[in-house]
């Protein structure tokens, strides 16, 4: 797909960001849409965004477990950029009015003490470069109609990045076997999805070293001090004013996410 193409596809999401209004799958509307054009369709909005005084904090890896792919009907991970205007403080009231069509998934949240420069990672680089692990629950959210997302198109909408919640107790990667964390998922109180870690292509740390050496293939390091979150160990739950969402995971503890009800 030429530049142009690519160009005017960015400027389509940022107007349904601005507007509040989705837009129409782009695999059914751009022929020919590439996943190297999806990519760089992300970066032409993520280029927009530092442009204006945005920062990076971290990456996301995205439809990493079998839950998700199916739910979205995908079959391989994506990626996707968090800015410092994305992370809540957990039981904050969030609005939802910042977001389209939001839902929200656990996670087990990595915090890198060293950069990660693939390709090339291995397993054990990637555990020395961990400084710590958090509860996590991810806003995702989609600029598409009705989450009818093929790959290309949750790839172009920097793969339907939302917010995140990160909890406030550090643990240490030692103190936990993350193919083994259990989690269980409650929404208003009700349980709404379990989970485990080997959920997530059969370990969190596998998607960990997915990340850095796809992205360091582009020339781009994680950074030390970037939050990396590897992928829900649940399919997503929708929300909406008023609800609150809690995420307790055995050995890394729980952390909430709340909405702002209509009159907040």
């Amino acid at each position: 797909m030429i530049q142009q193409s690519c160009e005017k596809i960015a400027e389509t999401l940022l107007g349904a960001y601005a507007s509040r209004q989705p837009v129409e799958p782009l695999t059914q509307t751009y022929e020919g849409l590439t996943l190297a054009d999806a990519y760089e369709i992300q970066l032409l909005q993520i280029r927009r965004w530092l442009d204006g005084g945005a920062q990076v904090k971290g990456h996301k890896v995205g439809l990493t477990s079998a839950a998700m792919q199916r739910q979205f009907g995908v079959s391989q991970p994506d990626y996707g950029h968090l800015l410092d205007n994305m992370f809540w403080l957990e039981h904050e009231a969030i609005p939802v009015s910042r977001f389209l069509q939001p839902r929200v998934e656990p996670e087990m949240a990595f915090v890198l003490a060293r950069t990660l420069q693939g390709p090339g990672v291995t397993v054990a680089e990637a555990i020395g470069a961990v400084a710590f692990m958090l509860p996590a629950l991810e806003l995702i959210d989609s600029r598409i109609r009705d989450w009818k997302i093929g790959l290309a198109d949750t790839i172009a909408d920097n793969a339907s990045s939302g917010g995140v919640v990160l909890g406030s107790t550090p643990v240490p990667l030692s103190r936990v076997d993350l193919r083994l964390v259990g989690c269980t998922l409650h929404k208003n109180g009700e349980l709404a999805g379990t989970g485990a870690g080997g959920a997530v292509l059969g370990s969190p740390l596998t998607a960990l070293v997915w990340l850095a050496n796809t992205v360091g293939g582009q020339g781009v390091a994680l950074e030390a001090g970037q939050v990396i979150l590897p992928g829900s160990v649940t399919a997503s739950i929708p929300v909406g004013p008023g609800d609150s969402v809690t995420a307790t995971f055995a050995g890394l503890g729980s952390v909430t996410a709340r909405f702002a009800g209509e009159k907040e």
